[in-house]
């Protein structure tokens, strides 16, 4: 393999090999040899892989992480479902039960107090409330069973997979092509190609996939009112969004399928920001790391390169967007179509801050960072690791 100047591995972007991060250009090997390996190199690199195969490699990293961080989405989305005024009625369950007093002060903050009317068990507020993530992911075991942690894991798969699917090769292609403009015509616009990139990437995969981010949401929300009755699926639930619309027009019903676009707004203010923060932030971070390994690299340090690198970024990004996906959420669950049509970003973030302050814009902000750290870390690692084993198949063809 051959290292540029800072040792990073030729198996990475070449466009990112030859620029520093100070977005200065590599000087050109002057030993002819060198340039000849160097030419080979870039012809197998990253940047030559295909679509499908870099396609193949995020959608099979998307599938690992949304099953492993499922519960942790649940967590928040039920805490900001809750701030939106959501009921989650019953959620002490059999605790009532073990106190048997007739007709205790309401009023009592212990949480295990009930009030037995006839047949009727009335338990206190504090008893219908969520308190923070371990709460959650308790009260949803015994109440609903344990599998309904991954409730949405299903519309999660089906969204992850597409979405990262065209999410990390396109950022990949975007990225080439701008470093490698960059270099020759602005080099110092190249520290800001990974942010550019992230955002262009993102914004094309929220668009293609966001019906089924709306179906994740509602589904992970909305606990099933009736014991026994299975919850709808994916296109339960967004049939559900759609019929309260749905008129004898054909062309009435084209304009209000809109409505499985709803919060659509909020989720690019959210994505975007999020994109942008989390790239600029990894890009530096890895490259340092894996600048430091050089030619060494193998297997294990292009994985654990990539993990701290997304950890890290994928963390940050998601505690400073939060209020945005606090917004997001409070318009997917809206159950009404003409409010839900009618609600901007500015107008729900305003409603948030007037309901809650500052501890509402950051509600479910703990599972959240939870969630997107190691997300970040395994989708990023995978995807690397495999495009890793990819590059060294090319080269010995």
């Amino acid at each position: 393999m051959v290292a540029s100047r800072h040792g990073l591995p030729s198996w990475m972007s070449t466009a990112a090999s030859r620029v520093d991060f100070e977005g200065n250009v590599d000087t050109m090997f002057k030993d002819g040899k060198e340039q000849r390996k160097q030419h080979h190199a870039m012809r197998v690199s990253d940047a030559n892989l295909g679509f499908g195969e870099r396609a193949l490699s995020a959608g099979g990293a998307a599938f690992v992480s949304a099953i492993l961080v499922n519960p942790l989405d649940v967590a928040k989305t039920r805490l900001q479902a809750q701030a939106a005024g959501v009921p989650y009625q019953g959620l002490c369950g059999v605790a009532c039960f073990e106190t048997n007093t007739m007709l205790p002060d309401l009023r009592s903050s212990t949480p295990r107090t009930s009030s037995v009317l006839g047949s009727k068990i009335v338990c206190p507020p504090e008893c219908n409330q969520y308190k923070g993530t371990l709460d959650v992911l308790l009260k949803v075991i015994r109440q609903e069973g344990f599998w309904r942690l991954w409730r949405g894991t299903t519309a999660s798969l089906t969204l992850a997979i597409p979405t990262v699917g065209i999410y990390m090769p396109c950022y990949d292609i975007f990225r080439n092509l701008m470093e490698d403009f960059t270099t020759q015509n602005a080099s110092n616009m190249t520290p800001y190609v990974p942010l550019v990139a992230g955002s262009l990437a993102r914004s094309l995969a929220c668009i293609s996939c966001y019906p089924v981010e709306l179906a994740r949401t509602r589904m992970q929300a909305f606990k099933e009112a009736r014991a026994g009755v299975k919850p709808p699926g994916v296109w339960g639930t967004l049939n559900g969004v759609i019929n309260p619309v749905k008129s004898n027009n054909l062309l009435q019903n084209l304009q209000n399928s809109r409505i499985l676009w709803t919060g659509l707004g909020a989720q690019l203010a959210r994505d975007v920001p999020f994109s942008a923060i989390c790239w600029s932030t990894l890009e530096p971070i890895r490259r340092r790391i894996l600048g430091r390994v050089g030619d060494e690299a193998n297997a294990a340090s292009v994985l654990g390169a990539n993990f701290s690198a997304g950890f890290v970024a994928g963390s940050l990004a998601a505690a400073a967007t939060c209020p945005l996906d606090v917004a997001k959420t409070r318009r997917q669950i809206e159950k009404d179509p003409a409010r839900a049509l009618k609600m901007t970003t500015r107008t729900t973030l305003l409603e948030i801050w007037r309901d809650g302050g500052m501890k509402g814009l950051f509600m479910g902000v703990a599972p959240r960072v939870g969630r997107a750290g190691p997300s970040v870390g395994i989708v990023v690692s995978s995807y690397e690791v495999v495009k890793y084993f990819l590059y060294y198949r090319h080269l010995t063809q």
